[in-house]
């Protein structure tokens, strides 16, 4: 353990006694958003913002940020509590409500929450311009537009985003529909959300954030896994299928999801809900921000017989200069353990794996707008400087690429541009074509360049999109090798992992709502230094 932590780069120590300053806000901000007399919610939910104590390690009580909920309308299953944990409610929504959370902030700093795959206006989205000051409350107010699924909730302030979810904010966001109802899938007790994070503690078992401008550049990396916010964590369950709904909310770190025994892993969703069948693979690659749904079949096993879900060994995501900051035997892309199942007890009845799971629509490409000329993203790295199509982030400052006509589908092409310059003259700034970007640099690269190489898992805000198309065509194919057949495009996604030496095209919607809506990389110091940008729909 640590008994000394570097400070931030906004300049607090992350400690129990820690006051976070409220950090540098030049952009400006709306004001608080109030309640609407003529909106009439289903459910109605306060969402604090407080700070607190909880009991993680054996000894002192670890000083965290949390959000805490109260249900002041609605289905009485709509929040619940995750027993000893420093994790938000788990929020249960239906397709079709009218939803109402009144988010109240009592930390010491600005804050505001962004609904992570959630389909909302944009003054229910989180916008870094909408954070609030202490004391101050933010209502928002939106009908459920998603299909059934399982989103994330956290922070998404500017320049702020990594601190607060590291100090504990985040929590889980079920959506229900008819269509996922009449499947009869595990539900209640078998039925299991688990929310994996990283975090380091000091030697008084406070979160340690270590790492200073490295840290900044490569992503944090802890040394313990947390699952639930518990360390070690065990499941106690039936000899019988359960439903395992993952979600990364690490700043930075990727699993590579796999049982010890080698049984495959059988997945029914993903970010934006079931698939259309299930489908089997020898592991999954999960990024920050992604999700997965996970079919579990304990039947036949004896009591007392035991799983564990590791992380499996891989290649080519995280620089070599980054790879060692985890210590305690999490290197990233090592092989370690994540959470444990123990079969406690038998049961001969178990629910079957349905064929069929969903209907979704899939995009044809005469629906969409761009078709001959995608909008490129084109991520760039260099040292203490990350940026996509060129540009840190700035609000207001959009470029015409990103500009996009409501009610339409667009195309985007996804990609590394390493080098010197982004060669954005070649797109004309105002054009959308491709010339110029120096695809020579798309492979492993050499030197500093080559330490820049690493995956970038990238956040589109609003409605989930189809991943149309992804090649590789990298130096290291055998790297490329460790983590290929645990891509999963097959379902709508909102966060997608683009390996450096990937392309990726996607069909993204933009419907019902006009405004300007955030995509980022989901490492969350690098969408701290500014990989992030906006749209605006018109």
């Amino acid at each position: 353990m640590r008994s000394s932590l570097d400070l931030t780069r906004r300049g607090f120590l992350l400690s129990s006694a820690a006051a976070l300053a409220a950090p540098p806000f030049a952009l400006g901000q709306t004001k608080p958003h109030a309640a609407s007399e003529s909106f009439n919610p289903d459910v109605d939910v306060e969402l604090v913002c407080k700070r607190d104590s909880v009991a993680i390690l054996d000894g002192a009580r670890t000083s965290v940020w949390r959000y805490a909920g109260n249900l002041l309308n609605g289905p009485a299953n709509t929040l619940t509590n995750l027993p000893g944990s420093y994790l938000g409610p788990l929020m249960r929504f239906a397709r079709g409500q009218k939803i109402r959370i009144r988010l109240r902030n009592e930390l010491p700093e600005r804050t505001i929450t962004h609904w992570h795959g959630l389909h909302v206006p944009m003054e229910a989205d989180g916008h870094p311009m909408s954070a609030i000051d202490p004391g101050e409350t933010y209502v928002y107010e939106f009908e459920m537009r998603n299909r059934a699924s399982f989103n994330f909730y956290h922070p998404h302030t500017h320049e702020a985003t990594a601190t607060q979810v590291y100090h504990g904010l985040a929590g889980g966001i079920v959506v229900e529909d008819d269509e996922e109802r009449a499947l009869g899938l595990p539900a209640g007790e078998y039925e299991i959300p688990l929310v994996l994070q990283d975090r380091s503690f000091d030697d008084n078992n406070q979160l340690a954030y270590w790492g200073g401008m490295h840290r900044d550049m490569f992503g944090f990396y802890g040394e313990r896994i947390l699952v639930n916010g518990r360390p070690d964590y065990q499941l106690e369950a039936a000899s019988r299928a359960y439903r395992l709904r993952i979600l990364n909310a690490s700043n930075a770190r990727i699993y590579k999801l796999r049982w010890d025994d080698g049984t495959p892993l059988t997945v029914i969703g993903v970010d934006g809900g079931l698939l259309e069948k299930p489908e089997t693979r020898p592991y999954a690659m999960l990024a920050p921000g992604e999700r997965l749904d996970l079919w579990a079949d304990f039947s036949g096993r004896k009591a007392g017989s035991k799983l564990v879900m590791r992380s499996g060994e891989f290649d080519g995501l995280v620089p070599p200069m980054a790879q060692r900051m985890g210590g305690g035997g999490l290197i990233a892309g090592d092989d370690y353990p994540l959470f444990s199942v123990t079969v406690t007890r038998e049961m001969s009845d178990s629910p079957k794996l349905p064929e069929k799971l969903s209907t979704f629509k899939h995009y044809r490409m005469e629906e969409i707008a761009n078709r001959d000329r995608p909008r490129p993203i084109a991520l760039s790295m260099r040292p203490m400087e990350v940026a996509i199509n060129g540009r840190s982030y700035g609000h207001g400052d959009v470029m015409d690429i990103e500009r996009a006509p409501v009610d339409t589908v667009q195309l985007f092409e996804i990609f590394h541009e390493h080098g010197g310059g982004m060669g954005m003259g070649g797109m004309g700034m105002g054009g959308m074509g491709m010339g110029g970007m120096s695809r020579g640099m798309m492979g492993g690269g050499m030197g500093m360049m080559g330490m820049m190489n690493m995956a970038h898992p990238i956040h589109l805000h609003g409605q989930q999109f189809e991943v149309l198309s992804r090649s590789y065509n990298g130096d290291d194919p055998d790297a490329y090798a460790t983590i290929r057949d645990g891509l999963i495009d097959s379902g709508l996604k909102d966060t997608v992992l683009v390996a450096h030496g990937e392309r990726i095209r996607i069909a993204k919607p933009f419907g019902d709502f006009k405004g300007r809506f955030m995509y980022h990389c989901h490492i969350l110091e690098h969408e701290d230094m500014g990989m992030m940008r906006e749209f605006s729909v018109e």
